[in-house]
């Protein structure tokens, strides 16, 4: 167990200490990735009794060779990279996993992230490992944003709920 107040004066001490890496510029910043890792020293499938928790920080710019222009997206539905029931709404490797075939097949054909859907109505869900929104003119003629439900397929988290 933590303290997540704690958490968060350990990461705000943690960004002050490494300040002189957060890149300035329009588009840059400095991605900050509280993880957790099990540390027991045995091997086997069970919960683990002891974890390190952690904090990676890391510059970065932006996230595609085509800079901030648009990105073309492929549209795969003959897989699927969550389902109900599965662990979507998980930052573990049995989430990411099946979306890494994919990825490599949408790069080949020129494509920069997969747009995942769901279902046989071929629901919008993600895309590539990131949450989707979608800014529109509705039937009524009002904008409008939509996002897929957490239906515990895809990831809550601070970026979707400061979007929202």
């Amino acid at each position: 167990q933590f303290d997540g107040e704690e958490m968060i004066k350990c990461i705000k001490e943690l960004v002050k200490t490494d300040s002189r890496w957060i890149p300035e510029g329009n588009g840059y910043s400095l991605y900050i990735r509280p993880t957790m890792i099990a540390t027991e020293p045995t091997l086997g499938v069970h919960e683990s009794r002891s974890a390190l928790f952690f904090c990676i920080c890391s510059p970065c710019g932006p996230y595609f060779p085509t800079g901030f222009k648009a990105i073309r997206l492929f549209t795969n539905t003959e897989k699927v990279r969550a389902w109900k029931g599965g662990m979507g709404n998980r930052k573990v490797g049995g989430n990411y996993a099946p979306s890494v075939l994919p990825q490599v097949e949408a790069a080949k054909l020129g494509y920069q992230q997969v747009l995942w859907t769901i279902g046989e109505d071929h629901e919008l869900m993600e895309v590539g490992t990131m949450n989707l929104f979608v800014f529109w003119k509705n039937e009524q003629g009002e904008m409008e944003l939509i996002t897929p439900e957490l239906d515990g397929t895809i990831l809550p988290g601070v970026t979707r709920d400061s979007i929202l």
